[in-house]
């Protein structure tokens, strides 16, 4: 082996890395990246989960239960109910993860020792349900109220109870495959398309394409319509998959599911296409697409629970659209919702594309340089 031969090789590498920006970036990028989200952003002690009240005796004793529940710090009041009709509502349109229902008749079922409160968990979320049923194991003496007697009770009568709708069983599946239609979609389509612009200019193609009385804006739609297809395959794969192998419940419309669907397939696409004008490389497409696809499955709340954590993590997270998607698919799928009553969710990855469509058009000249 000729040592002056390889170091001219090493040499040769450095020297390309160097001029090779994203790579660059990417090696101090990638493990900060990683450090941040895992050692900061991610929270599997969930607290302050948001919370209805529905207090209908509206006692000091049933006042004092809430004001137990609440310094416990697994909950947060958000939201005020009449009866619990209308947390059941809000809990499938996503407003909140739990529901607390206080009867009219709670003082004498706080004297009998039978069940007082009743905990509504959006069992959806299989993190949010295990948090919640924190509540049902507050002590017996806790409602009663600071130095009052304790509770009668019977062995099979809590005055806390704790109900899970949507997935009572906690099964990991029915929480994890409606993700996993998100999850797969913004691999596969900010990839696909993150690479169409590159791979034009690398086969050579770019110039049969200037040559053409195309627009910018009829080569990035003509670019994106093939892969629209695409999604809606892989999105019909996954749930037949779901559906027949883990028996995954579709509550809702599955029209809703599938427009639903096509909202992100759109922001995942027109994001891919931005990345397309930005790189110079498919191996550098790819890099970028990696980049953007880390912290969506980590933040989104697809690997990890969104209420634990911290609020600029949060704030981050409103900007990916798989946390929107997510929220969307979560409560169609599984709550029954309508994608009327999530229009905000929609609303957001409509922004998303309009934005990132327009940023990919506005980039992108019928150059070759």
């Amino acid at each position: 082996m000729n040592l002056r031969r390889l170091w001219a090789i090493v040499l040769k590498e450095l020297r390309q890395m160097r001029r090779d920006r994203v790579t660059l970036a990417m090696i101090v990028a990638v493990p900060v990246l990683q450090l941040v989200l895992f050692g900061y952003a991610i929270n599997l002690n969930l607290r302050g989960l948001a919370a209805g009240i529905a207090d209908q005796a509206n006692t000091s004793g049933s006042r004092a239960a809430v004001m137990d529940m609440i310094a416990t710090g697994v909950i947060a009041p958000v939201a005020e109910a009449r009866t619990p009709e209308e947390l059941v509502a809000m809990l499938r349109r996503g407003d909140i993860n739990v529901g607390i229902a206080i009867p009219p008749d709670f003082e004498r079922r706080k004297a009998d020792g039978s069940e007082a409160v009743q905990v509504m968990v959006d069992g959806s979320d299989t993190a949010v349900q295990g948090a919640a049923a924190q509540l049902a194991q507050m002590p017996l003496t806790t409602i009663a109220g600071v130095g009052a007697a304790p509770l009668a009770s019977t062995p099979s009568a809590r005055p806390i109870s704790v109900v899970a709708f949507y997935n009572p069983g906690r099964r990991s599946a029915v929480n994890i495959v409606p993700g996993l239609i998100g999850v797969i979609l913004t691999m596969t389509m900010v990839l696909f398309t993150g690479v169409a612009i590159v791979r034009e200019r690398e086969r050579g193609n770019m110039e049969l394409l200037i040559a053409t009385p195309l627009s910018r804006s009829e080569l990035m739609i003509g670019k994106v319509l093939p892969y629209i297809v695409i999604g809606f395959l892989q999105t019909t794969v996954i749930l037949g998959l779901g559906v027949w192998l883990f028996a995954v419940p579709i509550h809702g419309s599955l029209l809703d599911v599938y427009l639903a669907s096509g909202l992100l397939i759109l922001a995942n696409l027109t994001l891919g296409l931005l990345i397309s004008t930005a790189a110079r490389s498919q191996f550098q497409a790819m890099q970028l697409t990696f980049f953007f696809f880390l912290p969506s499955i980590l933040l989104s709340g697809f690997m990890f629970p969104f209420a634990g954590m911290p609020r600029i993590a949060q704030w981050i997270s409103e900007l990916l659209p798989l946390t929107h998607f997510l929220r969307l698919v979560r409560g169609i799928m599984l709550r029954g919702a309508s994608l009327s009553e999530l229009w905000i969710e929609a609303c957001a990855l409509i922004a998303f594309t309009i934005v990132m469509m327009s940023a990919a058009i506005l980039r992108f000249r019928k150059r070759l340089d």
